[in-house]
């Protein structure tokens, strides 16, 4: 069995429920092109992984994307507690090396995620900071609860804080490149995913005109 295991974060893509923060500068409709885009990314990202594939949908399972994924739902009240989840149910089933990431990162590719698979082989975890001061990848070679309780979800201090309590407790963490993940409009328009994207300027354009 492959010890290695990948999981994905989706939320189910739907009209007003997706990059809420950026859609009440450009609108729902031009939120949810821009959140499509980012979700081909990561399938591009993932496709040839070597690693297990599990995807959660935020909802509902979808059954016609994501080939060779793991169909599964997040289970949770906050993401904390969905990623907890996801987590513990993957070293049940024997995996000893589990990264997740999320789907609205516009430079993410194979590369970091197997960075991310390869660092647990030496530490404890491993962490992709984004430049908000979250993470856009978690990666752990066994279930430690303290990454996941009472952690300020969303907030700049996220990773700062996560990383405090890891060394207090003397669990080893490595730590990747950093990536930006698109929030809000500022996000989008200094991404290189956006200015090289015409068709979805245009799109976005025509939205709001």
């Amino acid at each position: 069995m492959n010890k290695e295991l990948v999981i994905v974060f989706v939320k189910n893509i739907k009209l007003g429920k997706v990059k809420t923060r950026l859609a009440k500068t450009i609108g729902n409709q031009a939120a949810f092109e821009v959140y499509s885009e980012l979700v081909k990314i990561t399938e591009q990202a993932t496709t040839k992984l070597k690693a297990d594939k599990r995807i959660y949908f935020s909802d509902a399972i979808i059954e016609t994307k994501w080939n060779g994924f793991e169909k599964h739902v997040q289970e949770g009240k906050n993401l904390g507690i969905r990623m907890k989840n996801a987590f513990s149910k993957g070293f049940k089933d024997g995996y000893n090396r589990i990264v997740l990431i999320g789907s609205d990162l516009p430079d993410i590719n194979e590369t970091h995620i197997n960075n991310g698979l390869n660092a647990l082989k030496e530490y404890n975890t491993v962490f992709g900071p984004s430049v908000d001061g979250g993470y856009y990848l978690i990666g752990l070679s066994k279930l430690y609860h303290n990454v996941f309780d009472n952690k300020p979800w969303s907030q700049p201090n996220l990773l700062e804080e996560t990383l405090q309590e890891l060394s207090a407790k003397a669990i080893t963490f490595s730590i990747l490149e950093t990536l930006n993940d698109i929030d809000t409009f500022e996000d989008l328009i200094t991404s290189n995913f956006y200015k090289s994207n015409i068709e979805l300027q245009e799109k976005i354009k025509q939205l709001n005109d």
